[in-house]
């Protein structure tokens, strides 16, 4: 029903125009920031400074003040320096700045410790009790990166964007639930294995019943520029870390059938709120589980 052709090699052939809006605007109008491709351990967020991340940031050539800045959340592979390498030439060629930080398993285990925000002792079992005070979410620490990194590069950005793969796509819908007063521009959730749901009638993490969003109202972030983004060859459902059980199985047996079911559902819920919907979703023409790929289509969904 939601199928729709998207072609990444057209979508990136295409030039990018620089913005004077304020999003992205052109090197005169803004001072210049050195391109630059590197890494940085954070530790300055003090309810987490024992628990460090590595982050893998890139400023692309004729960089700006202005220039928006990506935060890229890697999948289950925990590897944020493949994720940002990837989309450095896309970078270049765009000009958004890549901010790719790495959630070890070490200090950030599990679904628990990443895909599900470190919210709950055990995310799957969720109560008032095992609820974890949100200054130690792993959600809450994005902001605090987001304005070590601006210092750090000379970036003068009020808000960011997100793109998030796999796990990353996990993470970045659930950011974007848990954290409703973050500083977010437009977010790409792409390939998820599975979503929590807008719905307070069923249980976190496949819903909001026992969470703090269990009560919240959904208009502001139905408002937002969100794309939900899947290859229609990502179906298989012996796939590698992808759930199932007797409740999340009800959104779809693959990430396919999972994104459009989250979709559709949104829309759905947005429609009977009798709000604004400003979220789009897209099927990837011929691609699979591919973190290349999606990433190539989200960066053009945000920037072209």
């Amino acid at each position: 029903m939601f199928h729709v052709l998207f072609s990444i090699l057209i979508i990136s052939c295409k030039e990018h125009k620089g913005k004077t809006d304020g999003t992205n605007a052109n090197p005169i109008d803004s001072a210049a920031i050195a391109k630059i491709t590197s890494e940085v351990v954070f530790t300055d967020y003090l309810p987490l400074k024992d628990k460090p991340i590595k982050i893998y940031y890139h400023v692309p050539a004729n960089a700006n003040k202005l220039t928006p800045i990506l935060f890229v959340f890697h999948g289950t592979d925990r590897n944020a320096k493949f994720s940002r390498d990837l989309l450095i030439a896309h970078s270049d060629r765009l000009k958004f700045i890549i901010i790719a930080p790495e959630f070890s398993d070490q200090d950030y285990p599990g679904a628990d410790g990443y895909n599900l925000g470190n919210m709950f002792v055990d995310g799957d079992n969720p109560s008032t009790s095992t609820m974890k005070n949100e200054e130690i979410w792993t959600f809450s620490v994005i902001e605090p990166i987001f304005n070590f990194m601006k210092v750090k590069i000379g970036s003068t950005v009020n808000s960011f964007d997100i793109f998030g793969h796999s796990a990353g796509g996990q993470f970045a819908h659930r950011y974007l639930l848990f954290k409703p007063s973050a500083k977010l521009n437009k977010l790409v959730a792409a390939a998820s294995g599975w979503y929590t749901m807008f719905d307070n009638s069923i249980d976190f993490p496949y819903g909001t019943k026992k969470s703090s969003a269990e009560f919240s109202s959904y208009n502001n972030l139905f408002n937002k520029k969100i794309f939900i983004i899947v290859g229609d060859k990502d179906t298989d459902p012996n796939s590698a870390d992808l759930r199932h059980n007797e409740i999340v199985d009800k959104q779809g047996l693959n990430r396919f059938t999972r994104a459009q079911y989250f979709y559709s559902k949104s829309r759905e819920k947005a429609t009977k709120m009798a709000g604004s919907y400003n979220w789009k979703y897209y099927s990837l023409k011929d691609v699979t589980h591919d973190f290349a790929a999606t990433s190539a289509a989200g960066v053009n969904l945000l920037y072209q």
